[in-house]
């Protein structure tokens, strides 16, 4: 038998329009194969949305000792969701839920792929290094298998 492993939620960001301004949340409702009410690609208004070779994700995360790490090694800070994920984490490894179900909250969602950083979240942070501090480590991009909400503070369960 597998152990569980647990991390948690340390922030939560939604931006309600293409390009907008990532706002905090305490709570958000993260709904299975559609996205976090409230935020862009819920609505279908992301950068992703609008090019169609590219498939937007449901939920995005982030690991806070990553954002730590490209602070202290290239001076790029990208608190307050300027790193365009909606979930920051602490205590996971996101590389290792790529292809994996786990446990967000109440809500369960699937790894599908690394998230990389971008010239265009790297030009609304305004961090010319971001895409260099985040490279290889930009977050997990993943589905939304079932829903439920996703609060600042829940365990993350793998």
């Amino acid at each position: 038998m597998t152990e569980s492993r647990v991390g948690t939620v340390e922030r939560i960001h939604v931006a309600s329009g293409t390009g907008g301004d990532p706002e905090p949340r305490e709570a958000v409702e993260a709904v299975a194969d559609r996205g976090l009410r409230g935020d862009r690609y819920f609505d279908g208004d992301g950068i992703y949305n609008e090019q169609s070779e590219l498939e937007p994700s449901d939920i995005t995360l982030i690991e806070a000792e990553t954002l730590a790490a490209a602070a202290a090694e290239h001076g790029v800070d990208l608190e307050a969701g300027a790193h365009r994920r909606n979930v920051t984490t602490r205590g996971v490894d996101l590389g290792e839920l790529v292809g994996e179900r786990f446990r967000v909250g109440e809500a369960t969602v699937e790894g599908t792929g690394r998230c990389e950083p971008c010239g265009y979240m790297a030009d609304l942070a305004e961090e010319s290094d971001a895409v260099t501090a985040l490279d290889g480590r930009g977050g997990l991009d993943a589905r939304i298998v079932e829903s439920g909400t996703v609060a600042v503070g829940d365990e993350i369960v793998w």
